[in-house]
Parts: structure tokens; C-alpha cells; sequence
């Protein structure tokens, strides 16, 4: 197991508060702008890849191909003479992820089945890292054994836990309503020795429930995870897929190479099962009802999070929790290239007793 990475490193107003409303006071900075969430000032970060992420700058494509030799007949070179791959192609995405698992987190046997979620891990590492960030700030002295994380919808790719546990050390759960996500996720983690003993797997017996049916009554956990549902029905997702598709056609016949990718060759790529893509009502109403769940378990978890990928999504969401009485919502956005992604964050702990829940951990 590697040694947990540590990091290298208002306006005013002459207006009278209204009577029995206490006055926060901004502090006076150049950073990104912030908002309140119940007396405290949460910034809005926006960069690119995390410091600690290991695929910043260009694929190092002869080291790839050296642990997975397959790849080398997908590398191509661009007509800026980089090499790269034909992003279009489902067997070279697969190919990439596979040695990319290899080469930086030691991942031995790494596989999906036809049909299911192929991510793209520099994303997926990002917000883990940003995500031990949170925790690194409260905490600078974590230590591994004090990290316990539940991935919701954790697919049969296993990227979050993977990362979670190469990276940092960390303790994983992750739950799926799909028993062929779970079988596969398992097998991963039985294939892999320097994974075995991190992570568990529970299947979700009721898609209509999130954290109900896999947090324990005795369980607590440091942070949860999630990359939900984005369509809200499977045309929206079978449209998503082929606008994709025929954007990444345009750009590379802008770049003198001819792609022809159809629908059918291309699940691998921008595939997925019905959990992982879709669901009633779009990713406004899963994380909605995850917001609402959580409050159930608000003394059970210390952050909770979720990616958001509909930016419009995200006033409402953080409306919401704030109703539901959240003490501390943070909104990281991340860039990787010119793709803007962001998770949100939020706690039902106050400062204090976020201080009290690490305490009891050491």
C-alpha cells in the first residue's frame, strides 16, 4: 500500500442588520468568489488537474504500451506529430484505461464487461484528490485507518475505490443495484492483491433507495461518493451517446483523420447499463432524493458528495440542502482541458463537531 500523499502545500455595507440575525463578516480576499452557508464562507475552486494527480501533461503512451502491449496497435500520431489514440474507438479507450490502471496504480488485471461504463480515469482521480483535500484541511495529520468511504453506483470499473485506495490508503464500500456491476467490481479487487482487504461490495436490493439498505445502524463513514445518473430516460441517454460521438467525428476530421464511429461500436466508450446512465427524472432528481436520504443519516456520515455534471443543477441542490439543514456546502468545479466537471460537498456537522469526529477517530 503507498504512503498517504500529503499536499506541497465582500462588499460592504452601511445597512443595519435586521434584529436576531447575527452578522457574519466576509473575509476581505482576491480568491475565487464565495457564498454563506449558514455563517460560513465556502469558496468556489476552479483549476486544472489536481497537483497530485498522476496523468497531468501527456500520456507517456511507450510506458503504456510496455505494461499492455495491445495498446500499441491503437497509437497513433496526431498532426502535431503527438501520439495519441482514436478516443472514438471503444477498444482503445478500454485498452487505455487498462494500462493507464497499470502503469500508475499497479492494477494487474483491470476489465469490464461489453456494454458497461469505460471512464476516463485522470477525471475520476481529480475528484478523489479534491475530495482528500477537504478532508486533508480538517485533518492534516489523516491517517489512512481513519478514512472509511462509500462509493454510490460504483460500477463495475471500481475507479473510485481503485484510486481511493492506491492513492491514500482508505477503506471502501461500494454499493450497486446492478449484481453484474458487483461481480465484476469484485473480481477486480479478488485479482489484485494490494486492493484485497479495502474494499467491500454491497448490492442495493431497491433502486428506489441510495444510503437506506447499505449504511449499517453501527456504520459510520468519513465521505461518500457518487457519479449518478446524467439522462432521464434511455432515448435522452441514446441521444447524449451519439452527440458525443458525432462531435468527436467532427474534431478529428478537423485534425485530418477520419473517424467513423456507429452507436453499436461505441458502448464501451460512452456506454453503460440503465443505472449507470439513466434514471427517473435525470441527475436533478437522483441527487435530490440523495440529498434528502442523507439527512437520515446525518450523524452517521461526515461528508457527504456527489459529481454534478448539469452546472444548472446546482443552485437548486444547494438550495435544498440548506433546507434540509446542512452546516457546510462546498462547490469544487474541476477542469480537464476544455470539459468543466464539478462535485459538491456538505456536512450536517458543524465545525465543532466535525473537530469531535476526528478526535474519536485517532
Amino acid at each position: 500500500m503507498n504512503t498517504p500523499l500529503k499536499p506541497k502545500h465582500g462588499q460592504k455595507t452601511n445597512q443595519k442588520p435586521k434584529a436576531n440575525k447575527p452578522v457574519v463578516k466576509k473575509q476581505q480576499t482576491k480568491q475565487p468568489p464565495t457564498h454563506k452557508v449558514q455563517g460560513e464562507e465556502v469558496a468556489a475552486v476552479k483549476s486544472g488537474l489536481h497537483p497530485r494527480n498522476r496523468h497531468r501533461g501527456q500520456y507517456d503512451f511507450p510506458a503504456l504500451i510496455k505494461v499492455v502491449p495491445e495498446l500499441q496497435s491503437h497509437v497513433m500520431k496526431n498532426p502535431k506529430g503527438q501520439w495519441t489514440i482514436n478516443f472514438a474507438d471503444p477498444i482503445a479507450v478500454k485498452l487505455l484505461n487498462k494500462a493507464l490502471l497499470a502503469l500508475h496504480y499497479g492494477v494487474t488485471y483491470w476489465d469490464i464487461p461489453e456494454g458497461f461504463l469505460c471512464p476516463p480515469i485522470p477525471g475520476r482521480a481529480d475528484y478523489i484528490h479534491r475530495v482528500a483535500d477537504l478532508l486533508l484541511k480538517e485533518n492534516p495529520k489523516l491517517n489512512p485507518s481513519q478514512v472509511t468511504a462509500l462509493d454510490i453506483g460504483v460500477g463495475a470499473n471500481c475507479i473510485y475505490p481503485i484510486v481511493g485506495v492506491t492513492e491514500y490508503g482508505w477503506s471502501w464500500v461500494g454499493s450497486d443495484v446492478d449484481p453484474v456491476s458487483i461481480q465484476q467490481a469484485s473480481l477486480i479487487v479478488q485479482s489484485n492483491s494490494k486492493l484485497q482487504g479495502h474494499i467491500e461490495f454491497r448490492l442495493q436490493k431497491n433502486s428506489q433507495h441510495i444510503f437506506n439498505g447499505i449504511i449499517g445502524a453501527n456504520e459510520r463513514y468519513t465521505l461518500t461518493t457518487c457519479n449518478p445518473p446524467f439522462h432521464a430516460s434511455l432515448a435522452d441517454a441514446q441521444q447524449g451517446t451519439q452527440r458525443k460521438l458525432t462531435n468527436l467525428q467532427a474534431n478529428q476530421r478537423k485534425k485530418g483523420r477520419l473517424a467513423t464511429p456507429t452507436l453499436s461500436h461505441s458502448r464501451l466508450n460512452f456506454g453503460g447499463q440503465k443505472a449507470e446512465l439513466w434514471c427517473p427524472g435525470g441527475e436533478a432528481a437522483f441527487i435530490g432524493k440523495m440529498a434528502v436520504e442523507s439527512q437520515q443519516f446525518a450523524q452517521q456520515v461526515l461528508w457527504f458528495s456527489t459529481l454534478i455534471s448539469k452546472g444548472d443543477n446546482v443552485r437548486g441542490m444547494k438550495k435544498q440542502l440548506e433546507k434540509l439543514g446542512a452546516q457546510s456546502i462546498h462547490v469544487i468545479e474541476m477542469a480537464q482541458g476544455q470539459k468543466i466537471s464539478r462535485f459538491i460537498a456538505w456536512s450536517f456537522q458543524n465545525a465543532e463537531q466535525r473537530k469531535l469526529w476526528w478526535q474519536a477517530k485517532c
